[in-house]
């Protein structure tokens, strides 16, 4: 009975993400709000769905240009205008599995994060990892408990050296 009521709720989460995404406006697009963490997870999905939406024309909608990112983990994006979030600018994005990051030149991440309250993970001259949780909380409904988690990240990856990325992942698990 449990995984039945777990199948369906699945499948109605799935059925209700496509058919935020069809009304999703791309001129409500706030993408400095979806870098910072001051979206909710169904905002972040309603324009992730969209975008990955293989008819909907999304890139030539939003004027983004698909940049090789190097990274098999990472999509990247050239803006046609710079974005401003957490007191820098940048054209270059990348999306993780869970969201947007922006790719800033010349910002050390250590710094970075120290302004924004993140704290290291992992801090070397090779490699900086660090996370702020901003939202964690579970909702229990029926016997299924959904657990949303967004959380700040500041990072260095190898495919882009030099670069610190900070963005925000949205997540929500049913259990």
């Amino acid at each position: 009975m449990r995984l039945r009521r777990c199948a369906a709720m699945l499948l109605s989460i799935a059925a209700a993400a496509p058919a935020g995404a069809q009304d999703f406006d791309p001129a409500t697009l706030d993408l400095a709000a979806l870098i910072e963490c001051r979206a909710d997870v169904p905002t972040y999905n309603n324009f992730a769905f969209w975008l990955t939406g293989e008819e909907n024309g999304a890139l030539e909608k939003l004027g983004w240009t698909e940049v090789e990112s190097g990274n098999p983990l990472l999509g990247q994006f050239k803006l046609p205008a710079p974005v401003t979030a957490f007191g820098h600018q940048t054209d270059n994005i990348v999306f993780t599995s869970s969201g947007p990051m922006m790719v800033l030149d010349g910002v050390p991440p250590q710094e970075l994060a120290d302004k924004l309250g993140v704290a290291p993970v992992v801090a070397s001259s090779e490699k900086f990892l660090g996370e702020k949780v901003i939202v964690e909380k579970s909702e229990e409904d029926g016997g299924i408990t959904l657990k949303t988690r967004i959380a700040l990240n500041v990072s260095t990856v190898d495919s882009h050296p030099g670069k610190t990325l900070a963005g925000c992942s949205y997540q929500i698990e049913v259990q």
